[in-house]
């Protein structure tokens, strides 16, 4: 019987190798795919998924639809909303006109008075500025003893003022601070409308007199800082001739007070809250707020909002896996403001207990079953090192669960910023924090910035005692 050999074909042979080197680039091309889809969602962040502001949105969403069965809101006044009417003027102020008719404008014929009905327009205006120009003199002495000239002494609210008094002193910083205006600005104000005319570097000089007299209100705000039981603190950077500064932001009940300093770390925490800071601390998840609490043991709670947005983030992921771990996580939270909203309709003992349960469940959901992916990842490290501290306001009645409150007052530094080119110089810096304190405080009081800085000049210039940011109360 003859005997057959077996030969295998070449391309046989060839044929595992080349499906191996195959495999490894399929799996290349895969890993790369992936890393692009996840830097593509990266790129896509806007506002609703980072703390990014709304502004950053190139392309910004369109509206949502309208529920069903509603439509679509009109621009102006809604229905069933109170009209609101303008408060007549008192007649003490008024300069009465009256305007008649003698014949029907229709067909000449005579006509009769509704003494019941009349149409009232009240039109208000003003007049050329009452500029009042003092003159103050001072003669020379002679005292033949002494061999010396003397000069009899000004008053002091001259001394201090020069050439421009109080009141209008107060309308320049009223300008310089509330409308953003520049010293080019303001300078053509005051000679279109006041009818007078003051240089540029006056104007400065003015503006550091007013800074002068802001000096002690701020800086009894900021002995006030380390006292408080509850502090929301944000921070934003700019450009100081060229240099990068942060402003620094401190929002309490009462008071608003900003900081400008070079340093974006906990040491300005440390320097104006100080080590034993004994309030809670409404943040973000900054590494500065983060070494803060860690080294000084500060209570802190964690804005509430920015997680939400990085969950958010998450559920766009390219990857089933880390955007179904978003969802499950996004819908715990869900879960928990649910119940929030639910508050008045379930007893304060069961609420407390289904409120600390609510958050049990989204801290157990962050910390578990979490995919390998490297963005669910780092969740689910944030949750497991500094979870807690985004839910301090469950266990500390009066805290807000987000740290809107700074951000909303730091809005206007950003805004003012972004108008007058930032701050000049240590001189600028000063005006800048404490004009800014000024203008959120008497936001946050409903005080009248006209009024204070009125009171706060005319008390500088007679040399007395600044008002208090705090009011008389």
């Amino acid at each position: 019987m003859e005997e057959t050999s077996t030969r295998r074909c070449p391309n046989c042979e060839r044929l595992p190798a080349q499906l191996e080197v195959q495999r490894l680039q399929i799996e290349a091309l895969q890993a790369a795919v992936c890393r692009l889809q996840e830097q593509l969602a990266s790129a896509r962040k806007d506002s609703s998924t980072s703390s990014k502001p709304p502004s950053s949105d190139i392309v910004k969403p369109p509206p949502p639809a309208p529920a069903a069965g509603q439509t679509k809101r009109h621009l102006g006044g809604q229905p069933g909303h109170p009209k609101h009417d303008r408060v007549l003027f008192p007649a003490t102020m008024v300069t009465p006109f009256e305007h008649t008719l003698d014949t029907c404008p229709c067909c000449a014929g005579p006509l009769r008075r509704n003494a019941h009905f009349v149409k009232l327009v009240q039109q208000v205006d003003f007049g050329p500025p009452l500029l009042t120009v003092q003159e103050h003199t001072s003669p020379e002495y002679w005292c033949g003893r002494c061999q010396r000239s003397f000069n009899a002494p000004m008053p002091s609210h001259i001394e201090r003022g020069g050439l421009v008094g109080p009141r209008l002193t107060a309308l320049i910083a009223y300008l310089k601070g509330v409308c953003h205006a520049s010293f080019s600005t303001v300078r053509k104000f005051l000679r279109d409308v006041v009818q007078v005319t003051i240089s540029r570097g006056q104007l400065a000089r003015i503006i550091a007199k007013v800074s002068t007299a802001l000096e002690g209100p701020y800086q009894e705000l900021l002995a006030l800082l380390p006292g408080e039981s509850r502090l929301n603190v944000d921070e934003t950077g700019h450009k100081d001739n060229g240099t990068l500064m942060w402003t620094w932001c401190f929002r309490a009940e009462l008071y608003t007070l900003f900081k400008i300093d070079p340093h974006r770390s906990a040491d300005v925490l440390i320097e104006v809250l100080g080590r034993e800071f004994d309030g809670v601390l409404g943040c973000d998840c900054f590494s500065a707020y983060r070494r803060y609490m860690r080294e000084c043991d500060v209570v802190v709670q964690f804005c509430l909002a920015h997680l939400i947005r990085d969950v958010k983030f998450l559920t766009t992921l390219p990857g089933q896996a880390e955007s179904g771990y978003g969802e499950r996580l996004r819908e715990a939270l869900r879960a928990l403001f649910g119940l929030i909203h639910r508050r008045e309709q379930i007893p304060a003992g069961q609420f407390q207990q289904q409120l600390q349960a609510a958050r049990d469940q989204v801290l157990e959901v962050g910390t578990t079953q979490v995919p390998p992916g490297r963005q669910a990842q780092a969740m689910a490290k944030r949750l497991g090192k500094y979870g807690a501290a985004y839910f301090t306001f469950v266990t500390t009645p009066g805290v807000e669960p987000t740290n809107n409150s700074a951000e909303q007052a730091i809005r206007f530094v950003v805004i003012d910023r972004h108008i007058t080119q930032g701050t000049r110089g240590e001189t600028g810096q000063r005006w800048s924090e404490r004009i800014w304190t000024v203008l959120a405080t008497c936001a946050q009081q409903g005080r009248s910035v006209w009024d204070y800085l009125k009171t706060a000049v005319g008390n500088y210039f007679a040399a007395e005692a600044p008002p208090s940011l705090l009011g008389e109360g």
